[in-house]
Parts: C-alpha cells; structure tokens; sequence
C-alpha cells in the first residue's frame, strides 16, 4: 500500500509539474514575462498559487525551467542529425549539408524550436547571461565533440573545435534561419545556402593536403 501510494504522489507530481510548465509556456510566448502573473500560470494549469512556488521557487526560475526544458528538443535534433549524417560517411561535404538540411527542416516544423528562439528574443533581459552561455554551449557540445573526433581522424584542421563549430552554424542552419521569410521561399534556395555554406566551412577546415 504504501509503495502504491509513494507512486501515485510521484506521478501525480510530475503531471502538475508538466501542467504548470505547459501553462508558464504558453502565456510567456503569448502575454511576456512581465504581463504574466504567477496566479495566471497557477490558473491556467489548475493548481493553487502555493504550488507554483513549491515546485519552482519564483517566476524567473520558471522562466528558465521552461526555457531549458524547450531546448531539449533542438538537443534532440542536432543529436538524431549527427547519429544519421556524421557518424558513417563517405563523403565529408555531403555528410555536412545532408546534417544540415536535415536539423533545418527539423527546426522548421517544430513548435519547441520557435518557441525557443522566441522566448530567448523576447526574454533576454530576463535570462541572466551566464544561463545563456550555458545554453548555447549545451547546443553545441555535440557538434564540438564531433568535430573534435573528425580532426583526430584527419578529416578535419581544428585546433579550435569550439570557434569551429560557432562559424560552422553561422555559415549554414542559422544563415537559414536569419533569412527573411518568404512565401515563395524554394527548399533549394536553403539547399544553396547550406551547400556554400558547408564549402565554405571546409575551406577553412577540411583537411589540410601538401
């Protein structure tokens, strides 16, 4: 009995934690962080105020608390995207835009990755600088280790796995994404930018010959 009760209070924790989580989402994106109240975020997800600041302490540990938990997802594609395209390959430039092309097309229709860079634009006053970096750092961990093995393997010419990997998105899925949007925008117009981009990348670091 008491090992049934002690898992109906975990779960039942874990579903109010996702509902305030859910609730504190939602109303950032739509009302901002200063325009939205802990009552409203207790409100919405159907839990009492108390509980709010039980699980979470205030509203700008939630912010961050929801903040992290978006980020997982976009963790989640640049980790599928390199099992896929980076870890067997026969051609270096092809494995890199097809590692691109497909994080981009990942990131386009995901909730979570809009919802990301939507929150970090609008709340960066709100997001000490030092959880950014952590943030950024963490999005990028995968590539550097990559990168890192690839020029263990020869394959690439970086002494700097970190700058690497920072000039590596900027000249293709964030050069994407900078893009103004278009209706008319072509998926080979991103393939184009990806593909110079990847060039690019490698004229810097590819493999250096006598």
């Amino acid at each position: 009995m008491e090992h049934t009760a002690n898992k109906k209070i975990r779960k039942g924790s874990l579903e109010k934690r996702a509902k305030i989580m859910a609730a504190a989402r939602e109303l950032f994106l739509s009302d901002g962080f200063d325009r939205t109240s802990v009552d409203a975020i207790a409100a919405t997800a159907g839990v009492s105020k108390r509980t709010v600041y039980d699980y979470y302490g205030d509203k700008q540990s939630l912010l961050l608390a929801v903040v992290e938990e978006t980020s997982w997802a976009v963790l989640d594609m640049i980790k599928q995207g390199i099992a896929d395209h980076l870890t067997e390959f026969e051609n270096l430039e092809e494995a890199l835009i097809l590692f691109c092309q497909q994080f981009v097309a990942s990131a386009q229709g995901s909730s979570d990755y809009s919802a990301l860079i939507r929150l970090v634009m609008m709340e960066s006053a709100n997001l000490p600088a030092s959880f950014l970096e952590k943030l950024d750092r963490s999005t990028e961990e995968g590539l550097i280790q990559r990168f890192t093995e690839l020029g263990q393997a020869g394959l690439l010419d970086v002494r700097d796995p970190v700058m690497a990997t920072k000039h590596f998105a900027a000249l293709t899925f964030l050069l994407v994404f900078d893009q103004p949007k278009q209706a008319d925008w072509e998926e080979e117009q991103t393939k184009r930018i990806l593909t110079e981009g990847v060039r690019v990348f490698l004229c810097a670091y590819g493999k250096r010959t006598a």
